[in-house]
Protein backbone atom coordinates (compact mmCIF):
# COMPACT_ATOMS: atom_id res chain seq x y z
CA UNK A 1 0.00 0.00 0.00
CA UNK A 2 1.63 3.23 -1.16
CA UNK A 3 2.06 6.34 0.94
CA UNK A 4 2.47 4.81 4.40
CA UNK A 5 6.01 5.67 5.40
CA UNK A 6 8.51 5.29 8.25
CA UNK A 7 10.62 8.02 9.83
CA UNK A 8 13.43 7.58 12.34
CA UNK A 9 12.85 9.34 15.65
CA UNK A 10 14.94 12.40 16.49
CA UNK A 11 15.02 14.52 19.65
CA UNK A 12 13.06 17.29 17.90
CA UNK A 13 10.07 14.93 17.74
CA UNK A 14 9.81 14.44 21.52
CA UNK A 15 6.80 16.70 22.12
CA UNK A 16 4.91 15.28 19.12
CA UNK A 17 5.70 11.71 20.21
CA UNK A 18 4.58 12.19 23.80
CA UNK A 19 1.39 13.96 22.79
CA UNK A 20 0.54 11.04 20.51
CA UNK A 21 1.22 8.41 23.20
CA UNK A 22 -0.85 10.28 25.78
CA UNK A 23 -3.77 11.47 23.65
CA UNK A 24 -4.13 9.34 20.51
CA UNK A 25 -2.82 5.83 21.18
CA UNK A 26 -5.09 3.02 22.36
CA UNK A 27 -2.26 1.04 23.96
CA UNK A 28 0.19 3.74 24.96
CA UNK A 29 1.39 4.29 28.52
CA UNK A 30 3.81 6.74 30.08
CA UNK A 31 6.41 3.93 29.92
CA UNK A 32 6.51 4.44 26.14
CA UNK A 33 6.83 8.21 26.35
CA UNK A 34 10.10 9.98 25.64
CA UNK A 35 9.76 11.70 29.01
CA UNK A 36 10.12 8.31 30.69
CA UNK A 37 12.60 6.71 28.28
CA UNK A 38 14.88 9.74 28.52
CA UNK A 39 15.59 9.02 32.18
CA UNK A 40 18.15 6.56 30.81
CA UNK A 41 21.49 8.39 30.46
CA UNK A 42 22.74 8.93 26.94
CA UNK A 43 24.82 5.99 25.86
CA UNK A 44 22.94 3.33 27.84
CA UNK A 45 20.97 2.45 24.70
CA UNK A 46 21.41 3.21 21.03
CA UNK A 47 18.00 4.59 20.14
CA UNK A 48 16.30 3.04 17.11
CA UNK A 49 12.74 4.34 17.55
CA UNK A 50 10.52 4.97 14.55
CA UNK A 51 7.27 6.69 13.61
CA UNK A 52 4.90 5.21 11.02
CA UNK A 53 2.71 7.77 9.23
CA UNK A 54 -0.72 7.36 7.68
CA UNK A 55 -0.55 7.62 3.88
CA UNK A 56 1.10 10.80 2.62
CA UNK A 57 0.17 12.83 5.69
CA UNK A 58 1.76 14.01 8.92
CA UNK A 59 -0.76 11.97 10.93
CA UNK A 60 0.94 9.38 13.12
CA UNK A 61 -0.43 5.88 12.65
CA UNK A 62 1.94 4.24 15.14
CA UNK A 63 5.18 4.74 17.02
CA UNK A 64 7.67 2.08 18.03
CA UNK A 65 10.08 2.99 20.87
CA UNK A 66 13.16 0.84 20.34
CA UNK A 67 16.88 0.38 20.77
CA UNK A 68 19.48 -1.31 18.61
CA UNK A 69 20.87 -4.28 20.54
CA UNK A 70 23.51 -6.86 19.68
CA UNK A 71 23.17 -10.37 21.15
CA UNK A 72 24.82 -13.60 20.03
CA UNK A 73 26.09 -11.94 16.87
CA UNK A 74 22.63 -10.69 15.90
CA UNK A 75 21.55 -7.09 15.34
CA UNK A 76 18.17 -6.76 17.09
CA UNK A 77 15.45 -4.13 16.82
CA UNK A 78 14.36 -4.33 20.46
CA UNK A 79 11.21 -2.52 21.58
CA UNK A 80 12.18 -1.64 24.28
CA UNK A 81 14.96 -3.02 26.56
CA UNK A 82 14.71 -0.05 28.93
CA UNK A 83 11.00 -0.29 29.67
CA UNK A 84 8.42 -2.81 30.85
CA UNK A 85 6.43 -2.09 27.70
CA UNK A 86 7.54 -1.00 24.25
CA UNK A 87 6.03 -2.59 21.19
CA UNK A 88 3.89 -0.96 18.53
CA UNK A 89 1.91 1.92 20.05
CA UNK A 90 -1.08 2.33 17.77
CA UNK A 91 -3.39 5.23 16.95
CA UNK A 92 -6.92 4.35 18.09
CA UNK A 93 -8.31 6.15 15.00
CA UNK A 94 -6.46 3.81 12.62
CA UNK A 95 -6.82 0.59 14.58
CA UNK A 96 -8.35 -1.54 11.82
CA UNK A 97 -7.50 -4.48 9.59
CA UNK A 98 -5.79 -2.51 6.83
CA UNK A 99 -3.71 -0.19 8.99
CA UNK A 100 -2.47 -2.79 11.47
CA UNK A 101 -1.29 -5.06 8.65
CA UNK A 102 0.40 -2.19 6.83
CA UNK A 103 2.12 -0.97 10.01
CA UNK A 104 3.64 -4.42 10.63
CA UNK A 105 4.71 -4.68 6.99
CA UNK A 106 6.37 -1.25 7.12
CA UNK A 107 8.12 -2.14 10.38
CA UNK A 108 9.54 -5.33 8.88
CA UNK A 109 10.58 -3.62 5.65
CA UNK A 110 12.36 -0.92 7.64
CA UNK A 111 14.17 -3.42 9.85
CA UNK A 112 15.36 -5.45 6.85
CA UNK A 113 16.60 -2.30 5.10
CA UNK A 114 18.56 -1.37 8.24
CA UNK A 115 20.21 -4.78 8.45
CA UNK A 116 18.42 -6.11 11.54
CA UNK A 117 18.38 -9.87 12.08
CA UNK A 118 15.53 -9.98 14.61
CA UNK A 119 12.58 -7.94 15.91
CA UNK A 120 11.51 -8.10 19.57
CA UNK A 121 8.29 -6.36 20.67
CA UNK A 122 7.24 -6.08 24.34
CA UNK A 123 3.58 -5.17 23.89
CA UNK A 124 1.40 -3.46 26.51
CA UNK A 125 -0.78 -5.90 28.46
CA UNK A 126 -4.53 -5.82 27.90
CA UNK A 127 -5.41 -4.04 31.15
CA UNK A 128 -3.16 -1.14 30.09
CA UNK A 129 -4.99 -0.71 26.76
CA UNK A 130 -8.28 1.09 26.16
CA UNK A 131 -9.12 -1.16 23.18
CA UNK A 132 -8.86 -4.92 22.81
CA UNK A 133 -5.40 -6.13 21.71
CA UNK A 134 -6.67 -9.12 19.76
CA UNK A 135 -6.45 -7.61 16.26
CA UNK A 136 -2.84 -6.60 16.74
CA UNK A 137 -1.99 -9.99 18.25
CA UNK A 138 -3.70 -11.78 15.37
CA UNK A 139 -1.58 -9.98 12.79
CA UNK A 140 1.59 -10.63 14.79
CA UNK A 141 0.68 -14.32 14.64
CA UNK A 142 -0.27 -13.99 10.96
CA UNK A 143 3.11 -12.42 10.16
CA UNK A 144 4.87 -15.41 11.77
CA UNK A 145 5.91 -13.78 15.02
CA UNK A 146 6.35 -16.12 17.96
CA UNK A 147 5.89 -15.12 21.57
CA UNK A 148 6.92 -15.77 25.15
CA UNK A 149 4.42 -15.20 27.95
CA UNK A 150 5.10 -13.66 31.34
CA UNK A 151 2.41 -14.44 33.91
CA UNK A 152 1.08 -11.37 35.71
CA UNK A 153 -1.10 -11.22 38.84
CA UNK A 154 -4.00 -8.76 38.74
CA UNK A 155 -7.06 -7.85 40.76
CA UNK A 156 -10.09 -6.86 38.70
CA UNK A 157 -12.25 -5.06 41.25
CA UNK A 158 -15.39 -5.91 39.28
CA UNK A 159 -14.74 -9.54 40.24
CA UNK A 160 -13.63 -8.83 43.82
CA UNK A 161 -15.71 -9.06 46.98
CA UNK A 162 -16.49 -5.75 48.69
CA UNK A 163 -14.97 -7.00 51.94
CA UNK A 164 -11.32 -7.01 50.84
CA UNK A 165 -10.05 -9.48 53.43
CA UNK A 166 -12.64 -12.04 52.36
CA UNK A 167 -10.79 -12.37 49.02
CA UNK A 168 -7.58 -13.43 50.74
CA UNK A 169 -6.50 -16.95 51.58
CA UNK A 170 -6.56 -17.79 55.28
CA UNK A 171 -2.77 -17.38 55.56
CA UNK A 172 -2.86 -13.90 53.98
CA UNK A 173 -5.68 -12.87 56.35
CA UNK A 174 -3.82 -14.20 59.39
CA UNK A 175 -0.67 -12.36 58.35
CA UNK A 176 -2.53 -9.09 57.91
CA UNK A 177 -4.31 -9.38 61.27
CA UNK A 178 -1.10 -10.34 63.07
CA UNK A 179 0.65 -7.29 61.60
CA UNK A 180 -2.19 -5.05 62.73
CA UNK A 181 -2.05 -6.47 66.28
CA UNK A 182 1.73 -5.97 66.33
CA UNK A 183 1.31 -2.21 65.91
CA UNK A 184 2.30 -1.84 62.27
CA UNK A 185 1.34 1.48 60.68
CA UNK A 186 0.82 2.09 56.93
CA UNK A 187 1.22 5.49 55.29
CA UNK A 188 2.08 7.24 52.03
CA UNK A 189 5.63 8.54 51.68
CA UNK A 190 6.15 12.11 50.51
CA UNK A 191 9.57 13.38 51.59
CA UNK A 192 12.99 12.72 50.11
CA UNK A 193 14.11 11.21 53.41
CA UNK A 194 11.22 8.73 53.40
CA UNK A 195 11.91 7.66 49.81
CA UNK A 196 15.61 7.19 50.52
CA UNK A 197 14.61 5.09 53.55
CA UNK A 198 12.43 2.94 51.29
CA UNK A 199 15.22 2.61 48.73
CA UNK A 200 17.66 1.39 51.38
CA UNK A 201 15.10 -1.23 52.48
CA UNK A 202 14.65 -2.28 48.85
CA UNK A 203 18.41 -2.73 48.40
CA UNK A 204 18.58 -4.77 51.60
CA UNK A 205 15.68 -6.91 50.40
CA UNK A 206 17.21 -7.65 47.00
CA UNK A 207 20.66 -8.30 48.41
CA UNK A 208 19.59 -11.76 49.58
CA UNK A 209 19.09 -12.67 45.90
CA UNK A 210 22.39 -11.09 44.87
CA UNK A 211 20.45 -8.41 43.00
CA UNK A 212 20.10 -4.63 42.95
CA UNK A 213 17.13 -2.40 42.01
CA UNK A 214 16.88 -1.62 38.31
CA UNK A 215 16.68 2.08 39.20
CA UNK A 216 19.11 4.08 41.30
CA UNK A 217 18.17 6.14 44.34
CA UNK A 218 18.64 9.31 42.26
CA UNK A 219 16.31 7.96 39.57
CA UNK A 220 13.56 7.21 42.09
CA UNK A 221 13.84 10.75 43.47
CA UNK A 222 13.74 12.10 39.91
CA UNK A 223 10.59 10.08 39.23
CA UNK A 224 8.85 11.37 42.36
CA UNK A 225 9.77 15.03 42.27
CA UNK A 226 10.22 15.75 38.58
CA UNK A 227 9.83 13.30 35.72
CA UNK A 228 6.84 11.18 36.85
CA UNK A 229 5.11 13.37 39.43
CA UNK A 230 1.64 12.26 38.25
CA UNK A 231 2.56 8.61 37.69
CA UNK A 232 4.45 7.44 40.78
CA UNK A 233 3.70 7.15 44.51
CA UNK A 234 5.50 5.59 47.45
CA UNK A 235 4.06 3.81 50.49
CA UNK A 236 5.52 2.33 53.64
CA UNK A 237 4.65 0.21 56.64
CA UNK A 238 6.35 1.18 59.91
CA UNK A 239 7.02 -0.40 63.25
CA UNK A 240 7.19 2.69 65.45
CA UNK A 241 9.67 4.93 63.52
CA UNK A 242 11.33 2.18 61.46
CA UNK A 243 10.22 1.18 57.96
CA UNK A 244 9.63 -2.57 57.69
CA UNK A 245 7.88 -2.79 54.31
CA UNK A 246 7.22 -0.49 51.37
CA UNK A 247 6.24 -0.07 47.75
CA UNK A 248 6.80 2.09 44.72
CA UNK A 249 3.60 2.26 42.70
CA UNK A 250 3.15 3.28 39.06
CA UNK A 251 -0.21 4.83 38.16
CA UNK A 252 -1.46 4.24 34.63
CA UNK A 253 -4.00 7.01 34.22
CA UNK A 254 -7.09 6.25 36.27
CA UNK A 255 -7.00 2.62 35.14
CA UNK A 256 -4.20 0.57 36.75
CA UNK A 257 -2.57 0.79 40.19
CA UNK A 258 0.66 -1.17 39.64
CA UNK A 259 3.25 -2.20 42.24
CA UNK A 260 6.60 -1.68 40.53
CA UNK A 261 8.69 -2.40 43.64
CA UNK A 262 7.75 -4.24 46.84
CA UNK A 263 10.12 -4.74 49.76
CA UNK A 264 9.99 -6.06 53.34
CA UNK A 265 12.53 -6.17 56.14
CA UNK A 266 13.99 -9.67 56.35
CA UNK A 267 14.54 -9.44 60.10
CA UNK A 268 10.88 -8.54 60.73
CA UNK A 269 9.15 -11.20 58.63
CA UNK A 270 7.70 -12.68 61.82
CA UNK A 271 5.41 -9.60 61.91
CA UNK A 272 4.16 -10.26 58.34
CA UNK A 273 4.85 -6.67 57.19
CA UNK A 274 4.52 -7.68 53.52
CA UNK A 275 1.00 -9.06 54.10
CA UNK A 276 0.02 -5.90 55.96
CA UNK A 277 1.59 -3.53 53.43
CA UNK A 278 0.17 -5.24 50.33
CA UNK A 279 -3.32 -5.47 51.82
CA UNK A 280 -3.29 -1.72 52.43
CA UNK A 281 -2.10 -1.05 48.88
CA UNK A 282 -5.12 -2.97 47.61
CA UNK A 283 -7.36 -0.94 49.92
CA UNK A 284 -5.93 2.32 48.56
CA UNK A 285 -6.49 1.22 44.94
CA UNK A 286 -10.08 0.19 45.64
CA UNK A 287 -10.86 3.34 47.62
CA UNK A 288 -9.50 5.49 44.79
CA UNK A 289 -11.62 3.56 42.27
CA UNK A 290 -8.93 2.08 40.07
CA UNK A 291 -10.49 -0.72 38.00
CA UNK A 292 -7.33 -2.83 38.28
CA UNK A 293 -4.64 -3.53 40.85
CA UNK A 294 -1.48 -5.08 39.40
CA UNK A 295 1.19 -7.02 41.29
CA UNK A 296 3.18 -7.40 38.06
CA UNK A 297 4.93 -10.54 36.86
CA UNK A 298 6.51 -13.36 38.87
CA UNK A 299 8.63 -14.79 36.07
CA UNK A 300 12.20 -14.47 34.85
CA UNK A 301 13.99 -15.01 31.54
CA UNK A 302 11.05 -13.73 29.48
CA UNK A 303 8.58 -16.02 31.21
CA UNK A 304 10.59 -19.23 31.00
CA UNK A 305 11.15 -19.43 34.78
CA UNK A 306 8.30 -19.09 37.29
CA UNK A 307 9.09 -17.87 40.82
CA UNK A 308 6.53 -20.17 42.43
CA UNK A 309 6.80 -18.89 45.99
CA UNK A 310 6.35 -15.28 44.88
CA UNK A 311 3.53 -16.25 42.52
CA UNK A 312 1.67 -18.12 45.27
CA UNK A 313 2.15 -15.22 47.66
CA UNK A 314 0.49 -12.81 45.19
CA UNK A 315 -2.19 -15.37 44.35
CA UNK A 316 -3.12 -15.42 48.04
CA UNK A 317 -4.61 -11.92 47.76
CA UNK A 318 -7.32 -13.15 45.39
CA UNK A 319 -5.65 -12.25 42.11
CA UNK A 320 -6.56 -13.24 38.60
CA UNK A 321 -4.00 -14.04 35.89
CA UNK A 322 -2.92 -12.16 32.78
CA UNK A 323 -0.26 -12.83 30.19
CA UNK A 324 2.22 -10.17 29.12
CA UNK A 325 3.51 -11.23 25.70
CA UNK A 326 6.93 -10.64 24.19
CA UNK A 327 6.76 -11.15 20.42
CA UNK A 328 9.82 -11.91 18.29
CA UNK A 329 10.65 -12.71 14.70
CA UNK A 330 13.85 -13.72 12.92
CA UNK A 331 14.41 -11.81 9.69
CA UNK A 332 17.06 -14.07 8.23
Amino acid sequence: MEGFYVEKYTDEMEEKWDKFVEKNAFNGTFLQSRNFLNYHPRGRFQDASIIIYYKNTSEIMAVVPAAQVYESGKKIFYSHPGSTFGGIVFNKQFYNLKCVEIALDRLEEFCKSEGYNEIILKQSGQIFSIKNNDLLEYFLFNKRYRHNSEISFVIDFQNYEEDILSNFTSSRRRGYKYGAKSGLNFKELFTREEIVEFYELLCENLQKFGAKPVHSKEELLDFKFSRLRDNVRFFGTYLEERIVAGAMVFLFGDRVFHTQYLAASQKDLNLFPNNYNDAHLIMVAKEERYPYFSFGISTEEQGKVLNKSLAEFKEGFGTEYRNNKIWYKDLE
